[in-house]
């Protein structure tokens, strides 16, 4: 009886099992495909140490590609249910709305775009920041429920970038994408009267998209909260522009690649991506209305106040 089950095992074993050379081959194959996911999901969480020329992911990924060659190797007899069980983790994710091979595909890309391209970091000092001027004013001004500012941002998203297709976990980001350039395109700024200082709301903004830096910030704000946006109004002294909320690490390299190679690539062309980290490590990039795309220079690098709508 032992000895029959033996047998049999032996018979699976076999018949499972890849005749040389192919067994190297696909081996070869697979751990490739194994490596790249696992490896953006840890370049994605582990905390970057800022080597010269990314030295560090670079040994990640050499050290992850030779200890998934030694589990498939040792798996090697078995290997035809690794590959059907990869296959079908990728194939349920791409079916179901997970994490598939276009999920895989487009992490990469922007992931490779990023370390070849980096963006330029601006770290908040929150101890320094003060009180903000005209709080309670231009609160009232991001008045982002009036049917017409949103409306306005309704109207921004179907008139902007809506043919860009995929990227659907990144649908708001794009979105918000499409008000800024909706308002960029039109703003035209103008002086507060003398002597004054003018805060308009932002259905009044819409009428002529004129004014100054905070009639700027507080539109701008209003229609990113009015799709569901986070945006924030930064204090510079003797500038207002306005920032958008757009999440970790990765997210900021998935929206570095976007910017600099779907959406505003005459724009960005040979620029870098600005934004700031707050004190919780989010990342906030820059809207103001002397950029010409998202994360653009910025007019001040001094910053003495943050206000944000959340």
């Amino acid at each position: 009886m032992i000895e029959s089950k033996t047998i049999t095992f032996k018979k699976i074993k076999e018949k499972l099992s890849i005749k040389k050379p192919w067994d190297s081959i696909i081996i070869l194959a697979l751990n490739i495909l194994i490596a790249i996911p696992v490896f953006i999901i840890l370049h994605q969480n582990l905390i970057d140490p800022e080597w010269p020329f990314h030295i560090d992911r670079i040994l990640i990924f050499i050290a992850l590609i030779v200890v998934i060659q030694v589990i498939l190797r040792l798996l090697k007899t078995v290997i035809i249910i690794c590959i059907f069980f990869y296959l079908i983790a990728l194939i349920y994710g791409t079916l179901f709305g997970g994490y598939g091979f276009k999920a895989v595909f487009e992490d990469y890309q922007a992931m490779i775009y990023t370390m070849s391209a980096d963006p330029n970091p601006q770290d908040i000092i929150i101890s320094k920041l003060l009180p903000f001027p005209n709080k309670s004013e231009i609160i009232d001004a991001v008045e982002y429920d009036n049917p017409k500012v949103r409306n306005f941002a309704l109207s921004a998203t179907t008139k902007f970038f809506k043919e860009v297709k995929g990227y659907h976990e990144q649908r708001k980001m794009i979105q918000c994408f499409a008000v800024f350039k909706a308002i960029r395109d039109k703003w035209n700024y103008v002086n507060d009267p003398k002597g004054r200082e003018y805060i308009a709301y932002a259905s009044e903004s819409l009428q002529h998209f004129s004014g100054d830096c905070d009639d700027h910030a507080i539109l701008m704000s209003a229609c990113i909260r009015a799709i569901g946006g986070t945006p924030r109004i930064i204090h510079t002294g003797g500038h207002l522009y306005p920032e958008m909320l757009v999440g970790n690490k990765a997210d900021l390299e998935m929206a570095n690649y976007l910017i600099k190679e779907v959406l505003f690539i005459d724009e960005s062309k040979g620029k870098e991506i600005h934004y700031h980290i707050d004190e919780r490590g989010q990342i906030w990039l820059n809207l103001d209305y002397t950029a010409r795309y998202p994360g653009g220079p910025f007019m001040s690098e001094e910053i003495l106040g943050a206000l944000t709508f959340n």
